[in-house]
């Protein structure tokens, strides 16, 4: 969901962003910019990113049934 704000910025920053980004790309530019210094979103991206890397999943797959197989050795 989008919530609609008004906010006050200088006559010439707001003549480079329309000239730089377009009166219909502001708002998502600016979001752009904040959202990294108002939500934490690191570790989904690098869950994300860590998912994507086929090779690393493969691996690590490898690594929890091996570690599943030493468990079951222990309790027998």
């Amino acid at each position: 969901m989008h919530r609609r704000m008004t906010i006050t910025i200088d006559e010439a920053v707001y003549e480079g962003l329309y000239r730089t980004i377009g009166k219909r790309r502001m708002s998502q530019f600016i979001e752009n910019l904040l959202r990294p210094h108002v939500l934490d979103t690191s570790l989904d991206d690098g869950y994300r990113a860590m998912a994507a890397d086929k090779e690393r999943e493969k691996e690590a797959i490898k690594w929890c049934n091996a570690l599943s197989g030493d468990s079951d050795d222990e309790t027998h």
